[in-house]
């Protein structure tokens, strides 16, 4: 055990920029939404906004679309931001594609000089990618409770610390789905290079499908094998409880992926 606590803090001490750059990016990202939301607030603009969207999209769009024109929507909007979603998966795939890359370089031998057994490489992995989700989404709804209590006026309406916890839960379950895809990608693959682009076209795909899913019924026969289905933010906005279904998938996903990363990692060449 304390072979394998080394494994994790040392992959740790070689992520660190990478984790604190973007937690600070997250949380600041959340006081800024906070900021627009305050000054939009004050100044009665909501209504306006939602003058401005024809009735005839009104309607195609949905009442989940007019709740994000208000001060609760615009706060939890980080949440599910797609450049905040890409990113999140993006510094997910990054950290579960060091083994392949320790791998490439030759550095595995090196650690596997000593008594350390194959799977401890896999388990570390896993335990960096659930550190690492904990920290940004923690970063973030910190962020979100800075902004509120520092920035935000008290009757505007803020989004309920319950709502805010489903959010980073599904958000966080979805970040671990795709560590758990990248990380078996990469066990099968020889350079990290090969193994990350993989993993991002698949992520990118899956997204896409699902997007197309959403808006045009006869995508919907393929919609339910992407992983962004089981995300579901919107209904969380509008009041619904956290989906048992998506806790189920994409912690099943997780760990079905996590379960063949170690068999193929067992069973695959390390020499470079």
């Amino acid at each position: 055990m304390t072979m394998l606590f080394t494994l994790v803090i040392q992959l740790l001490h070689r992520v660190r920029k990478l984790l604190l750059s973007a937690a600070v990016l997250l949380a600041g990202f959340q006081i800024g939404l906070i900021l627009q939301a305050n000054s939009i607030q004050a100044s009665n603009s909501f209504s306006k906004m939602g003058d401005l969207i024809p009735a005839f999209l009104r309607d195609i769009l949905g009442p989940s679309f007019a709740m994000f024109l208000t001060f609760k929507g615009i706060v939890c909007l980080g949440y599910f931001h797609p450049v905040v979603m890409g990113a999140l998966v993006s510094v997910s795939i990054t950290i579960a594609t060091i083994p392949v890359m320790e791998i490439e370089t030759g550095f595995i031998d090196l650690v596997l000089a000593r008594p350390v057994a194959r799977r401890w490489i896999v388990t570390r992995s896993i335990l960096v990618a659930l550190i690492s989700t904990v920290l940004l989404l923690a970063m973030m709804a910190l962020g979100t409770w800075l902004g509120l209590t520092k920035f935000a006026v008290n009757d505007a309406g803020w989004p309920s610390a319950n709502l805010i916890g489903s959010l980073a839960i599904n958000l966080g379950l979805l970040m671990l789905c795709w560590s758990a895809i990248a990380l078996a990608i990469g066990c099968a693959c020889r350079r990290r290079g090969s193994a990350g682009a993989i993993a991002g076209l698949l992520a990118l795909t899956a997204y896409l499908t699902d997007y197309i899913g959403r808006s045009w019924k006869p995508a919907e026969s393929i919609a339910w094998l992407s992983p962004f289905r089981y995300y579901t933010p919107f209904e969380l906005v509008m009041g619904s409880p956290l989906p048992a279904k998506s806790l189920y998938v994409l912690g099943g996903i997780a760990v079905a992926a996590f379960a063949l990363a170690y068999l193929l990692y067992s069973r695959r060449d390390i020499s470079h």
